[in-house]
């Protein structure tokens, strides 16, 4: 398979991103600066020639990838295989109201135990599982052409340990902001990071506003 090259956007910041609240499934939009930060790495991606542009088929995914797609002239594809991971009864909870669970239950989610469900989700393994299909399939579909990919921050860690061969239960080391820029490139030999988080766009931003 010839190289396909993939940028992957994080979407932009939702209510409940600024809440520290599982989001998962649960289809929550854009706030004013998620809005801000898809208008920015649109900017950050202008002039930039891509085959297509997929994107989780849930709306704050799908408001920042129209943004994108509006700036490279091209109609987003709906793909149900990047959505972030199901946490199942989870969803809506606060990361300090975690350790109100069950002492067990709570342990399992700090510890990223990778065959817990959060009672009807998704197991790590399997959400792994389903992130590393869909890649490979889009990048096959487009071999030796250049991929838009908009996503999620769950998404992201799994391609991460994926080129970095870190555990997925390991505790994550490395940033996942949102609107950042993320460079992959696959071919016959694997997967290889080309550029991580990169938010000079957001940055520019920023300093435009404060000016």
């Amino acid at each position: 398979m010839s190289s396909t090259r993939l940028c992957i956007v994080r979407h932009g910041e939702t209510d409940w991103n600024a809440e520290r609240r599982i989001q998962g499934h649960v289809d929550i939009p854009l706030n004013a600066t998620g809005l801000s930060q898809a208008e920015a790495a649109a900017r950050g991606i202008a002039g930039e020639k891509f085959a297509a542009i997929y994107s989780s088929d849930l709306i704050r995914a799908m408001q920042t990838a129209n943004t994108l797609g509006g700036v490279a002239g091209l109609a987003v594809v709906s793909e149900a295989g990047l959505r972030e991971r199901n946490f199942g009864r989870m969803q809506g909870m606060r990361y300090e109201d975690i350790q109100t669970l069950d002492a067990i239950e709570a342990a399992r989610f700090r510890q990223r135990d990778p065959y817990y469900d959060f009672g009807g989700g998704e197991t790590l393994i399997a959400f792994a599982d389903r992130i590393h299909a869909t890649i490979e399939r889009l990048a096959a579909a487009h071999a030796g052409a250049s991929l838009l990919l908009v996503t999620h921050g769950g998404v992201l860690d799994i391609i991460h340990r994926r080129i970095s061969g870190r555990d997925l239960s390991a505790p994550r080391d490395f940033t996942v902001p949102n609107a950042a820029l993320n460079r992959i490139e696959i071919d016959t030999n694997g997967w290889r990071l080309l550029s991580w988080a990169d938010r000079r766009h957001l940055e520019a931003t920023l300093e435009q506003s404060a000016e």
